[in-house]
C-alpha cells in the first residue's frame, strides 16, 4: 500500500489530501476565509494524518502543487512538504496546478481551459484534453474577446476567473464551469500516485514552485 500525502495551496484553497494507492481517503480543505494557509496548513496534515488511521512514517511520498498561483501560498506549501520529505526521507512529487484543476472539470468532449488569476484580465492558463493531455501548454496571458478564437470545438473554462471573463468571452462554444472554482488537493491523489509509480519525483534540496511571473502588459487607455 502506499500512502501519498497532497498539498494543495497555490490559491485561496487550503487543501490536504492522503490518498491510498491513488485513492483520497481523507481531504480537509477550506476556502472561504481567504489565504489562511500559514494557520491551517501544519493543523490540516496532522488532522488528515489522524483521521486516515495513519502514522506520518506510514507515508511514501509528498505531491504538492507546483503553481502557478499566489506566491505566498505556494512557498508555504512546498516549505511544508519539503520539511516532511527531509524529516521522513521520502520523495517529493511537483504536480501541475492547472492539471489538478482540469481533471475536476469531468468533462468526455472538448477542451479544458484550466485558467487562474493573475491581476485585471490578466490570467494564468492552460489548455487540456478531456484525458488530461496538455492541448496548450501553461501562460500568463490578458484576456480579450478575441481569446481562444483559434478553437471551434466546445471550450470548459474551469478556475476563479469567471466573473471577470464570462462578459468578454460571450461565444456559444464557451461553457463556465463555475462549481469547479479552486485546484483541490482531492483531484492531486491520481496525479501524485502516478507520478510515484513512474518515479516521477524532483529534488527536495532545490525544487522551486512555477510562479509564471512574467505577465504581459496591456497598452495604457487612451484617456
Amino acid at each position: 500500500m502506499s500512502y501519498i500525502l497532497n498539498i494543495e495551496t497555490a490559491t485561496k484553497n487550503c487543501s490536504v489530501s492522503i490518498a491510498k494507492d491513488g485513492q483520497t481517503i481523507v481531504c480537509t480543505e477550506l476556502a472561504d476565509e481567504g489565504y489562511s494557509h500559514a494557520e491551517k496548513l501544519h493543523v490540516f496534515i496532522e488532522e488528515a494524518i489522524k483521521k486516515a488511521g495513519i502514522s506520518a512514517h506510514d507515508l511514501k511520498a509528498v505531491g504538492v502543487s507546483q503553481g502557478p498561483g499566489s506566491y505566498t501560498g505556494l512557498r508555504i506549501g512546498v516549505s511544508a512538504a519539503k520539511g516532511l520529505c527531509y524529516a521522513l526521507n521520502i520523495p517529493l512529487i511537483a504536480v501541475d496546478t492547472l492539471q489538478t484543476l482540469a481533471s475536476q472539470a469531468g468533462v468526455k468532449d472538448g477542451k479544458i481551459v484550466s485558467m487562474l488569476d493573475a491581476r485585471r484580465m490578466e490570467v494564468y492558463s492552460a489548455i487540456f484534453n478531456p484525458d488530461l493531455t496538455v492541448e496548450r501548454a501553461i501562460q500568463a496571458e490578458i484576456i480579450d474577446e478575441n481569446s481562444f478564437q483559434e478553437y471551434t470545438d466546445k471550450l470548459y473554462f474551469v478556475g476563479d476567473c469567471a466573473d471577470k471573463c464570462k462578459p468578454v468571452l460571450t461565444r456559444d462554444n464557451l461553457v463556465f464551469l463555475e462549481n469547479v472554482k479552486y485546484p483541490s488537493a482531492q483531484a492531486m491523489s491520481k496525479i501524485s500516485f502516478d507520478k510515484y509509480q513512474k518515479s516521477d519525483t524532483v529534488d527536495v534540496a532545490y525544487f522551486e514552485p512555477y510562479y509564471l511571473k512574467d505577465f504581459m502588459i496591456a497598452p495604457p487607455k487612451k484617456q
